[in-house]
């Protein structure tokens, strides 16, 4: 049994000091515990709870394996193999291509992509093609001779130049939403990349893709080596990977760790499309290139091989004119060698052909001369990307120095090929216009020059006819796009009207500005529909926005401005 004591008041006081020290250490201790539990200020809330793999607070699955790392990116520009001639062996030809349908046409022409002597190649002009798929870059091997000829992108060109030694005699058709740019949701422009991380890969079609738009809209562009790494204020940050579909896994794996270190990716189809789907509503196709005719496939030949077999290279421009037409006119008939030769279902080869627009004989010639209204040209994109890629292209080669049109002008006096017409139209989702009450896909601010104190367009001055020609391009690279002419005037002298005859006066003075902008916008527009009459009307919107949407810089020229706002249809 135990006996309760009293003990002595020194005793009483050294017990009490002893018990207050014990409840306060385990106080602390409780107190620490849950600190370790608890969730963290400085944590996106997306990454506080829910520690199961794949399981992540967000809702979104990781992708299986750890996330993607980041490549060191190419400073300049890549490096080719030495040049050298092409040899062909047996009478036959290499040519390499990647898994895209708008290949097919090259496909149909050979009848699969093994030596075929039913080809059209070998029926009508004596040789055979052996075509392989590889989705490694093959422009190195084709300038040192290794192969005859390699499917690429317009673009691609302007970054190799002058090392290239390649003829490009056909373009093989434009990719029609293939190409995309997803982005996180709440990002609703082009513009609105600025301060943003995307990540890509670098020197092909996708990173074009991007450095293409956010050339148009104004946008620097910042190559970063990691993703702790941020873009310089107002400029896109680009991170690479190995390829674009590593660069789409990245960002998955982004979002749903709730990292918040990359904003978006640069990809293509099929993986594009699945990121936008695993993202439970987080992601969303800020564009495609269904409407945006900026990336164009041709055939580079090996400039040797070109110069000592002529005679093959006008066989291989004529069968992928006629391979393109059978799979044009004739589907049907002809998707099941384009699936079988890239183990497609024929379900799945007709919905990747619906991601391209083979191009026929009038639209070939159209595009090397520049001519083209309804798609880039070879020329335009070949300079955009010259534009796009800025310094990295240190010393940029003239376009022409590629080109060879002469076995396509022989081919198109042909028939069927001589009957052709250009048939390039809008893709929409619906049966509607580009959506003028949503948001534009970029803005561009241009100042025009006009008048002393006059809403005419100064027709002496050079730089006005470079910004119509800007706003013509817009139109004409994407069918059935619509541009809004905003115009703009400076708010130097509110505070001055306001010191003269108080709100009244300033309100008085903000119509005549109204107006006075209104009035440039019409002239921007007039003189636009004057200069190029082939432009639909219907395609070029003007609005007068007085002085309620300064710039934000201090300087007042940089308010007095025609804002071009790009709306396409996707």
């Amino acid at each position: 049994m135990f006996h309760r004591s009293r003990g002595s008041a020194a005793g009483n006081i050294i017990t009490l000091v002893l018990l207050l020290g014990v409840v306060a250490l385990g106080l602390w201790l409780w107190l620490g515990k849950k600190a370790e539990t608890a969730p963290d200020a400085a944590t996106p809330a997306a990454a506080q709870s829910g520690t199961n793999a794949g399981t992540p607070a967000t809702g979104i699955a990781k992708p299986d394996g750890d996330a993607p790392k980041p490549i060191e990116p190419v400073t300049g520009t890549p490096t080719l193999e030495a040049a050298n001639t092409y040899v062909p062996k047996d009478n036959t030809i290499r040519i390499d291509i990647s898994e895209y349908a708008g290949y097919g046409g090259l496909i149909v022409a050979n009848g699969g992509l093994d030596p075929n002597p039913d080809s059209f190649f070998a029926k009508e002009y004596g040789f055979k093609v052996q075509i392989t798929k590889s989705e490694a870059e093959t422009w190195g091997p084709l300038n040192n001779g290794k192969m005859a000829a390699t499917a690429t992108t317009t673009d691609a060109l302007a970054v190799l130049g002058r090392q290239f030694e390649a003829v490009v005699p056909i373009q093989l058709g434009y990719s029609r939403g293939a190409d995309m740019v997803v982005v996180d949701r709440g990002i609703p422009t082009v513009n609105a990349l600025k301060g943003r991380t995307l990540a890509a890969s670098q020197f092909n079609e996708s990173e074009f893709f991007i450095r293409y738009l956010a050339q148009e809209a104004g946008v620097p562009v910042a190559v970063l080596r990691d993703l702790d790494s941020k873009p310089p204020a107002g400029s896109l940050g680009l991170v690479f990977y190995d390829d674009a579909f590593v660069a789409c896994d990245a960002y998955l794996h982004e979002l749903a760790g709730g990292g918040g270190r990359l904003n978006g990716c640069v990809g293509w189809t099929p993986k594009t499309d699945e990121v936008v789907e695993a993202s439970k509503g987080a992601a969303k196709v800020l564009v495609s290139n269904k409407n945006l005719l900026v990336i164009a496939d041709v055939l580079a030949v090996n400039q040797g091989f070109a110069k000592a077999n002529p005679k093959m290279v006008q066989g291989l421009v004529h069968g992928i004119l006629e391979g393109n037409r059978r799979l044009r006119d004739n589907p049907d008939e002809n998707i099941g060698v384009v699936a079988k030769a890239f183990k497609w279902s024929d379900a799945e080869a007709r919905d990747e052909l619906a991601h391209v627009h083979l191009a026929n004989a009038p639209e070939n010639k159209a595009f090397f001369a520049g001519t083209i209204d309804s798609a880039g040209s070879f020329g335009g994109i070949f300079q955009s990307s010259v534009l796009a890629y800025g310094s990295v292209i240190r010393n940029p080669a003239d376009p022409s120095r590629f080109v060879d049109t002469s076995f396509l002008d022989v081919v198109a006096k042909k028939s069927p090929f001589a009957e052709q017409t250009i048939a390039i139209a809008p893709i929409r989702s619906a049966n509607t216009p580009a959506a003028l009450e949503g948001d534009p896909l970029l803005s561009k601010d241009i100042r025009f020059f006009f008048e002393p104190n006059s809403s005419n367009l100064d027709r002496g001055e050079a730089k006005n006819q470079e910004y119509l020609a800007t706003i013509k391009r817009f139109l004409q690279v994407s069918p059935g796009s619509t541009v809004v002419l905003r115009g703009h005037v400076d708010n130097a002298r509110i505070e001055e009207f306001r010191k003269s005859g108080g709100e009244p006066l300033v309100q008085s003075m903000a119509l005549k500005a109204m107006e006075l902008s209104r009035q440039r916008a019409m002239a921007v527009h007039d003189a636009l529909l004057a200069k190029f009459p082939e432009i639909d009307k219907s395609r070029v919107e003007s609005i007068g926005r007085g002085w309620e949407e300064p710039t934000g810089d201090t300087d007042p020229q940089k308010n007095r401005r025609v804002e071009v706002q790009w709306f396409t249809i996707e």
